[in-house]
């Protein structure tokens, strides 16, 4: 009976000891998702020269994309433009970092620890879009413009902002993150603090495993991080916990096979390789720098510190559970294409009934799934409305002359299985 009552008071104080930052990340992560678009980003990516790929890697690190979000908004970079180089750094440096994820870092693992992934993940997106100018040369896709749309007011950019960043977002990573902090909670109530220390305390053999570990998991930037923390207080190294957070976020089966078809093997060879340098580098010098500073890292809070949680604390925990709660409230879902499948779909304002396509899609995680995934769709010919719902797998196409098997393979050159299904 002790033991469920000390996991629920770790789980309750390694929540209060995030939280802060955490709600911090959520508001900084909708600024961005408001005035950083793909339109902006295309802009800026393609071209010759490392100065696409520096933006890239620049532009990546901040960005609230998990390691499935990023996948379909890269394949729709090179598809506009961004040549190989700048979309292979912008696949390096985004999935391992992000505003929520650096603050919750600071939080757990302190200041000097959340300082250097952002930078490591910035030097990885620099030195693996570097090596792929070398070795494919330029190789600029042609750009596929969009139609220019019309800001939202200020009331709209506000709303947007909080949506995102108080109900998509922590729906997004809402599964990861809990299942992090139970990890983190257990492995703060079983395993005595630096019982591994002496199996994986330090040196490149625990890098390697923390490497190893993280490889096939399919975990986001935020999620990982209190099971990073865990990791620490278990005796883990720094710079082995660094290698787990380079490599879990940045390597999966989806990403792996996306690269593949959009970038080719040369390239997902050269992402591969750099993804294991970096870690492995990364996690040698961070070691390294906690060595020569003597450094320390902050204790993981269990149920034996409530001495060092305030009231504040805890109420910014109660806060994050009222966001997350709010995230997932029951009845909220996608509405489908034309608001009742039972009806007649609409006219194209001219008396004619327009075509109505559904498509199956499987793989979508998040809503920067869904996103991509609707603006590809809308920008087939013949295409005058798109709806997608990540929780029934789906998507609603209406239009004129719309070509379901055409439809499928835009949706399926992002990374996901799509097929057309039955309305």
């Amino acid at each position: 009976m002790s033991y469920i009552v000390d996991f629920i008071e770790s789980l309750w104080l390694v929540t209060a000891q995030m939280a802060p930052w955490l709600l911090l990340g959520f508001l900084v992560a909708g600024l961005l998702s408001v005035y950083v678009s793909p339109r902006w980003l295309e802009r800026h990516l393609g071209g010759r020269g490392m100065a696409p790929v520096w933006k890239a890697s620049l532009f990546g690190v901040p960005l609230p994309l998990c390691s499935c979000g990023v996948i379909p908004v890269a394949a729709s970079l090179r598809r506009h433009g961004a040549s190989p180089q700048a979309t292979t750094a912008f696949l390096l440096s985004t999935p391992q970092t992000g505003v929520d994820s650096i603050a919750v870092t600071g939080a757990l693992m302190g200041p000097v620890f959340a300082i250097f992934r952002p930078v490591v993940a910035l030097v990885t997106g620099i030195l693996g879009g570097g090596a792929v100018q070398l070795a494919e040369g330029q190789r600029p896709a042609a750009a596929d413009p969009d139609a220019a749309s019309a800001p939202p007011t200020t009331g709209g950019r506000v709303r947007a902002v909080f949506v995102y960043g108080f109900e998509t977002l922590p729906r997004d990573i809402g599964r990861a993150l809990l299942i992090g902090l139970v990890l983190a909670a257990l492995i703060a109530v079983i395993v005595p603090p630096g019982s591994l220390e002496r199996f994986l305390g330090g040196g490149i053999v625990p890098i390697l495993v923390m490497m190893t570990v993280g490889v096939p998991l399919y975990v986001c930037a935020t999620g990982s991080v209190p099971l990073a923390a865990g990791f620490i207080h278990a005796g883990v190294s720094p710079g082995a916990a660094l290698a787990f957070l380079i490599a879990g976020p940045a390597t999966n089966a989806a990403t792996v096979t996306t690269l593949l078809r959009i970038l080719g093997r040369r390239t997902t060879i050269i992402y591969l390789v750099t993804v294991a340098a970096s870690a492995v580098g990364g996690g040698l010098l961070l070691d390294t720098v906690f060595a020569g500073l003597d450094l320390r890292m902050p204790p993981l809070h269990t149920g034996h510190a409530h001495e060092h949680v305030g009231w504040l604390d805890h109420f910014w925990a109660g806060l994050l559970v009222l966001v997350m709660a709010w995230a997932y409230r029951p009845g909220r879902r996608a509405a489908d294409a034309c608001g009742c499948d039972d009806e007649p779909c609409p006219t194209d304002g001219r008396g004619a009934t327009m075509d109505r396509i559904v498509l199956s899609v499987d793989g979508m995680n998040c809503s920067h799934c869904t996103a991509s995934v609707e603006r590809t769709l809308g920008e087939q010919p013949g295409v005058r409305r798109v709806e997608v719902s990540l929780d029934q797998a789906r998507a609603v196409v209406e239009g004129e002359g719309l070509d379901p098997t055409s439809l499928a393979a835009a949706v399926n050159e992002l990374g996901y299985a799509a097929q057309p299904a039955t309305a």
